[in-house]
């Protein structure tokens, strides 16, 4: 599972190297093959009440056989943050820039619109034919139509297409409501985990309620 603090607990303190810009030549690369990835699990920390913020800890296994490359999706209506991306095996924190839709296409996404935007990661290796490469994405949305307050309710609101999730509130709300059968957990800090596995073949439309416990 993905860690529950902004401390990464595999040797990670490292200063992430971070590029932006698009390399040149990028349109003369030839179009990779289907970009394949597996064994996903998403973890979303809802930052302070009002702020339309949340963390997104996604851990991934890239599998296509060969592949230097791995693009994550930052989805439409969402302004990413604080991006940073972990080597599973080690830790080590590895490259990567935003690219386009357009870029995206030559990579491996081939239903890629052109105004999509990816992180493009660079893998600490190829990726072994049969096996894996296992990423940590850390990340972090502002998108209030998904996190908001409602009668003085949290509210988390979010289609999610990954099969196994999780859910951590601020500190201090407890949970009063959770359309999904889902574990609810207490974790060390005091903050309620949401847990839950979607065993079906579309996204499931998670809509989570919390409540201030404070008085």
């Amino acid at each position: 599972m993905a860690p529950s603090s902004r401390s990464i607990p595999v040797a990670s303190c490292l200063t992430l190297a971070c590029c932006v810009a698009l390399p040149a030549g990028l349109a003369a690369q030839a179009s990779a093959p289907p970009m394949v990835a597996g064994d996903e699990y998403t973890r979303y920390e809802l930052l302070a009440p009002g702020s339309g913020r949340f963390r997104i800890l996604y851990e991934v296994s890239a599998t296509t056989s060969g592949a230097r490359i791995f693009l994550n999706p930052i989805r439409r209506g969402s302004v990413a943050s604080d991006e940073a991306v972990y080597d599973r095996a080690t830790g080590a924190p590895l490259r990567f820039q935003v690219v386009d839709g357009t870029a995206a296409r030559t990579l491996g996404v081939a239903r890629a619109d052109t105004a999509d935007r990816f992180i493009k990661i660079e893998l600490p290796r190829p990726v072994p034919a049969g096996g894996a490469v296992r990423l940590l994405i850390d990340k972090t949305y502002t998108d209030p139509k998904s996190y908001y307050e409602d009668g003085g309710d949290l509210v988390f609101a979010r289609p999610l297409g990954i099969k196994r999730n999780a859910v951590v509130l601020p500190a201090g709300y407890e949970l009063i409501g959770c359309n999904v059968p889902s574990q609810i957990l207490t974790q060390p800090d005091g903050r309620i985990f949401i847990s839950f596995i979607n065993p079906g073949p579309d996204q499931a439309s998670l809509v989570v309620r919390a409540r201030s416990i404070r008085p």
